[in-house]
């Protein structure tokens, strides 16, 4: 395609996305509320309802302002020709391609970062501080960003070494070898994210020995599911939002508990979560999303290597020869739409997975004490009661809460 051509048709992909996304989000947020249902009215007042709308349009103004600030400098960056700028100039500084491909994208990572870090401080700082969820302080703050920087400088940086040196090296059978790569990756990040990466941002401690960790311990026998590594997480240093996620196999798998969900909920509301999640790991949901998602990863790859080698490609966004680098940005733009329906894809089978974790708990243990937690988590975080089922069906990984609490409660 002329590069003249392939540039508008950059310009045009994310233009629609912008305008996709924006429409569904107005939708969503100007959705009514439903009245207080029956088994919400002991949980869930009018004006708690009120504040959860205001909470939803203060993120979608919010998002509209950020989606917008992104575009615009975006389409400059196409628009101009300020992408091929860039390395038209660092070919003056760096005449190897692997290490000038590497400098360009952390380029362009810092800066879109340091770009963005205005809005990301404003949104912890102002909305959620407005509306009682922030515990963050700006030494914590900053220094997670730091923590970002200094991860995503080693191990991305790792894996964009590895990803160049294929694709320099190897011509277009890259794909299937960084294929294998990210799948032991991906692999790997299952298996330690507890135990190396999140000791990094929080703090990591065994569940109290009493009465919580023997019935936890008691149930999980029960379901003939072995479980040493019960961990709670500080995660009221940054929110009071609450949560609950498990990680790994065989013996390397763990449950990490939020504090703010030991606080928030029964003994019973969390071995009901904690039953969920074990749901997951017995009905296999781990195993089918780490192999869907490494068949993502797959597609994106395969498809990456039909464009990573076309000139036109890096004319179009302003460079002056063939450049790996700027092919990879314009891929990213081109592959959206089709990332935007495999997305679809799995947030429908993530959806599935949720009810069926849902009627793991249900059989195994109870479906009224995940019901009540079901609740109290939606309460104190405003969701949404009653979102737009485009939205639903676009972006909802865990399917709304009334449809859940039909399932549960019926």
């Amino acid at each position: 395609m002329d590069p003249a051509l392939l540039k508008y048709l950059l310009l045009g992909i994310i233009t629609l996305n912008l305008i996709f996304e924006k429409s569904i989000n107005w939708l969503n947020v100007r959705r009514a509320h439903c009245l207080v249902p029956k088994t919400l009215e002991q949980y869930l007042s009018q004006e708690k309802v009120t504040e959860s709308e205001e909470y939803q349009k203060t993120n979608y103004n919010f998002g509209l302002i950020t989606g917008l600030f992104t575009y615009l400098i975006t389409a400059i960056f196409i628009l101009f020709g300020f992408f091929g700028d860039l390395d038209i100039w660092l070919q003056d500084f760096v005449g190897e391609p692997l290490l000038r491909s590497l400098i360009y994208i952390g380029i362009l990572f810092i800066g879109s970062d340091l770009l963005s870090l205005p809005f990301d401080y404003y949104h912890t700082f102002k909305i959620e501080e407005k509306f009682g969820f922030n515990k963050t302080t700006p030494k914590t703050f900053f220094l997670d960003k730091l923590k970002s920087y200094l991860l995503s400088i080693t191990v991305g940086g790792v894996l964009l070494l590895a990803l160049f040196w294929l694709i320099h090296q190897i011509g277009s059978d890259f794909w299937w070898i960084f294929w294998a790569v990210a799948m032991v990756f991906m692999l790997a990040v299952n298996l330690f994210y507890t135990a190396w990466v999140l000791p990094i941002f929080n703090k990591l401690s065994p569940l109290e020995e009493g009465e919580l960790k023997n019935r936890i311990l008691a149930y999980a026998n029960s379901v003939g599911f072995s479980l040493d590594n019960i961990f709670v997480v500080d995660g009221s240093k940054r929110s009071t939002k609450a949560n609950a996620f498990f990680s790994g196999f065989g013996r390397r798998k763990k449950v990490v508990l939020f504090d703010t969900l030991i606080e928030q909920h029964t003994p019973d509301e969390l071995i009901a979560v904690l039953a969920h999640e074990i749901g997951h790991y017995k009905r296999k949901h781990i195993w089918y999303n780490l192999l869907t998602s490494s068949l993502q990863v797959g597609v994106m790859l395969y498809i990456l290597s039909l464009v990573i080698y076309n000139e036109n490609m890096s004319l179009a966004l302003g460079g002056n020869q063939l450049a790996i680098h700027l092919n990879l940005i314009g891929f990213t733009m081109l592959f959206s739409p089709i990332s935007m329906l495999l997305g679809v894809g799995l947030n429908m089978m993530s959806r599935k997975h949720e009810y069926e974790a849902d009627a793991f708990a249900k059989e195994t243990f109870a479906g009224q004490p995940l019901a009540e937690a079901l609740k109290t988590l939606s309460v104190k975080t405003l969701s949404h009661l009653n979102p737009h089922p485009l939205y639903v069906f676009v972006h909802y990984s865990h399917p709304p809460l009334l449809k859940r609490l039909a399932k549960l409660e019926g």
